[in-house]
């Protein structure tokens, strides 16, 4: 359990980095950022984090859970990981990496930069630029 003085220091953190990535520091949005940025890389979906927050007792809405998301993803807080259609999760870790996605179980693991090489990628269509590249390896039972 963190005292009050720790409490304090970790808000005006987090504060300072949502100025610093020019959001406004509302109560949710300190909520949600007190349980993603705290230290520990996290791969989460929009419902675990509603879920997290109504275990704190943080009023929140699942559509403010979604728009502080986006917002902390176009901020460059997060990074979305788009599994399918139905299925997206937010990884605290923003550098270039892959991941390993659980089919059976839903999680999903990083995998270090640098350990996936990407060969004969074709160049890409008239006036645009790769971007970045983002590898799932889908994991099945043995």
């Amino acid at each position: 359990m963190l005292c009050v003085n720790q409490k304090n220091a970790q808000k005006e953190r987090l504060k300072a980095l949502l100025a610093a990535k020019k959001l406004r520091p509302t109560r949710q949005r300190l909520a949600l950022a007190s349980f993603l940025f705290d230290g520990q890389p996290k791969h989460v979906t929009a419902e675990q984090v509603m879920m997290a927050a109504q275990k704190r007792k943080v009023p929140v809405s699942l559509a403010t859970v979604y728009n502080s998301l986006h917002q902390f993803t176009k901020a460059g807080l997060l990074r979305e990981v788009l599994i399918d259609q139905a299925r997206r999760y937010f990884d605290t870790t923003t550098g270039d990496h892959h991941h390993f996605f659980d089919e059976v179980s839903g999680e999903l693991w990083d995998i270090p930069s640098g350990v996936l090489r990407i060969e004969g990628l074709p160049p890409p269509p008239s006036g645009r630029k790769v971007d970045g590249i983002g590898v799932v390896v889908r994991l099945g039972k043995a």
